[in-house]
């Protein structure tokens, strides 16, 4: 089936554009491309629809999770072979796991990225 468009890119509304895409390059293994500046950045592994990005805006104010005064609206998910592998190395770059953990049986782990946008770990 054809659409109206083909997908392009995740964007992410922070308040350091650059270090959210040092960290999601760390994260994904996808180099920052070149033209990123202080008010936008993005990491890709080749292009759409594999690209992130992020804009920034001014007075950010991060999501709180789970509540509802300041939602989340979107996260990301990540697969990974060895969980606790994984979340060492999430919180060596930069990440903070989240209090909140409601996977049942471990499946996926909660985390923050530097600026407070939720993502997960997955299995």
């Amino acid at each position: 089936m054809n659409g109206i468009a083909e997908f392009r890119t995740t964007v992410l509304d922070c308040a350091e554009p650059m270090e959210l895409a040092r960290f999601y390059s760390r994260l994904l293994g996808w180099p920052i491309l070149e033209g990123s500046d202080e008010e936008w950045a993005v990491v890709s592994n080749g292009g759409a629809p594999a690209r992130l990005a992020f804009q920034q805006v001014a007075d950010y104010r991060p999501p709180v999770w789970p509540s509802a005064d300041r939602p989340q609206q979107a996260h990301i998910d990540v697969t990974v072979d060895d969980m606790d592998k994984a979340e060492a190395a999430v919180l060596e770059i930069g990440a903070t796991k989240h209090e909140y953990q409601p996977s049942e049986g471990d499946s996926f782990r909660v985390f923050l990225d530097p600026e407070g946008h939720p993502f997960c770990l997955c299995q």
